[in-house]
């Protein structure tokens, strides 16, 4: 997978821990920041790729990035068994 979006995030602009919030005000603050970032598809499909399980990547939470691999796995199954 090609990183080389990674120079152009947003977030390279923050501290790292603002993308590591402890709360629910954190994460908004950090999706926030990534709203507008020219990064955040390729920042999404790298955390869900590699199963990143914290913090906020391509303006998505962890649980929000658990439901999207959820969503993928059964669009996957249905389309094998169609």
């Amino acid at each position: 997978m090609n990183n080389s979006w990674m120079a152009n995030g947003k977030c390279r602009q923050f501290p790292a821990t603002t993308f590591f919030p402890s709360d629910g005000v954190g994460v908004e603050v950090a999706r926030r920041i990534c709203a507008n970032c020219e990064s955040k598809e390729p920042c999404l499909e790298y955390a869900l790729a590699n199963h990143i399980d914290h913090g906020v990547w391509g303006g998505t939470s962890e649980r929000e990035r658990r439901r999207i691999n959820r969503r993928r796995r059964l669009e996957l199954i249905e389309s094998v068994n169609n």
